[in-house]
């Protein structure tokens, strides 16, 4: 319809026709109660655009849209090897389109352009491109029993799949949730996060030129409304969800209505620790990152670094420098940039309503703590990185997730203190170990409780491995192998060679 698409200019000069509406079965429609969701340029509190907000009608519509796509035989008996052709054409479309993306993605949500293009992107094709390669060399097993039978299984795509994705890394989690669900033959209704709903429209305009209809639905909306909506939907066969605990909780909750298939990544507070024995200068550099990085805004920031005793005060000094001299903060276009805005004024309020928690506290606010006012006319959603040291493990912004460019440094005595600390927390999704013994580095790995351990390095993800947590940081794995259990199953054959009653 010409009437659900907007013609901008964005602040890099790139100009972009984008469509605005709900994609539902390889068109652009209008929500049927005319709601929309404005996206705010968290850079210079701007708008951007309006686009359609889905209604729990829309969604309905969204998810027949996919049930017809999954029954219909050109979907359905679609050789898998040709269908792993299909991803491989499309992570080729994106990679084509890669500039426009990019400059979308940073528009939307602040982070810096050269890590939208460079990484996010480069994540998104090389997700889609390893599942494509999986799509026809996902198969069952035969199992030898009796002379009598012969029994095998049949691996098979799940159904209709709901995936609702959060806003810190729009088009690389929509990779993670498309790419497996694709390659085992699913068909989809995608919800983005309604703070960032602009990169995943024009994906969505690419979508008709490989794949048949309905099988990818892209459906802007509140959660409150559309994320609901899929949730309790009864057609929906599977609901895959990043974002907060508490609203992954919801979804559990509403999605038992027909026991939904469910994977959930939500929530972390992970640890860091950095023995005596730890190249302080490179552990300081990926404590740095492991924090700083995407403005704070990662599920599986180590914000929690907890330095033995002994080298406490050093680590301290060299880890203030690194953050001060590295954590450039400004406008997400410019090349020198390395922190960009908070996606959002709430995000952005949340932050540092903690550094002032953390103040009353007590904890010592060694660096940052204040907005950044230093881009532009002085607006925009910038926070200056900020550590607190001196922090005890009863302070509120020691134990709770706060999504920002803010870390707490605490101490330990040793490996057993150091055990107790990291795993002393609700969350269990990601963690780090520096240290030069290679024994004491796979032991506390072991130990730990966490999905994911780095040892020497952290949040250097890759999407050949598993990535995932425990505890209240989710259930189940995307990544790897290990993401194609979340969108298959497993069907077992027993076949009667003979054997009379």
């Amino acid at each position: 319809m010409a009437d659900l698409k907007v013609d901008l200019t964005a602040p890099n000069g790139k100009k972009i026709t984008l469509p605005t509406g709900l994609f539902i079965n390889n068109e652009f429609v209008k929500s049927s109660s005319g709601d929309k969701i404005t996206s705010i340029n968290p850079t210079d509190e701007s708008e951007i655009c309006s686009v359609e907000a889905a209604s729990a009608d829309d969604i309905d519509k969204a998810v027949k849209a996919a049930r017809a796509a999954f029954n219909d035989p050109s979907w359905r008996d679609l050789p898998a090897t040709d269908r792993g052709a299909l991803m491989y054409k499309f992570a080729d479309l994106l990679e084509a389109h890669r500039e426009t993306l990019a400059t979308l993605e940073t528009w939307d949500n602040g982070k810096p352009y050269s890590v939208a293009f460079n990484d996010d992107m480069g994540e998104v094709i090389g997700t889609l491109k390893y599942y494509a390669g999986w799509a026809d060399k996902i198969h069952g097993e035969t199992i030898p029993s009796t002379a009598q039978k012969f029994a095998y299984t049949l691996k098979q795509p799940i159904g209709v799949c709901a995936q609702i994705i959060p806003w810190n890394y729009p088009l690389a989690m929509a990779a993670w949730k498309l790419g497996p669900a694709l390659a085992c033959g699913n068909t989809i209704v995608l919800k983005p996060a309604e703070q960032t709903p602009v990169s995943i429209l024009y994906l969505a305009s690419l979508i008709p030129e490989v794949f048949p209809p309905g099988v990818i639905n892209i459906v802007n909306g509140h959660g409150r409304v559309a994320g609901h909506a899929l949730a309790a939907h009864m057609d929906v066969d599977k609901i895959a969800f990043t974002g907060s605990t508490f609203t992954g909780k919801q979804i559990m909750k509403t999605a038992s209505i027909n026991m939904k298939n469910i994977t959930l990544e939500t929530g972390g507070k992970s640890p860091l620790l950095v023995f005596d024995d730890a190249d302080l200068e490179q552990a300081a550099k990926w404590a740095h990152i492991g924090i700083m990085s995407n403005q704070g805004q990662i599920c599986t920031a180590t914000s929690r670094v907890i330095v033995q005793e002994g080298i406490y005060d050093k680590f301290v000094e060299i880890f203030k420098k690194v953050v001060q001299e590295t954590s450039k903060v400004g406008d997400p276009f410019h090349d020198d940039t390395f922190q960009g805005p908070q996606v959002t004024k709430a995000q952005y309020e949340r932050v540092l309503s903690y550094i002032e928690s953390g103040k009353s506290e007590g904890a010592t606010l060694v660096s940052g703590g204040v907005p950044h006012k230093n881009v532009g006319d002085g607006k925009g959603f910038f926070v200056e990185p900020t550590i607190f040291t001196q922090v005890k493990e009863d302070m509120k912004i020691y134990r709770e997730e706060i999504f920002g460019p803010f870390v707490v440094v605490a101490s330990f005595k040793d490996e057993a203190e150091a055990i107790h600390m990291a795993n002393d927390t609700t969350y269990g999704l990601g963690s780090a170990v520096f240290t030069s013994n290679i024994e004491r580095a796979h032991r506390v790995a072991a130990r730990i409780e966490a999905g994911m351990v780095w040892i020497n390095s952290s949040n250097d993800s890759d999407f050949r491995i598993p990535f995932g947590g425990v505890k209240q940081s989710g259930i189940g794995r995307e990544l790897g192998e290990a993401g194609l259990a979340a969108y298959s199953q497993t069907k077992a054959v027993h076949v009667n060679l003979g054997l009379r009653l």
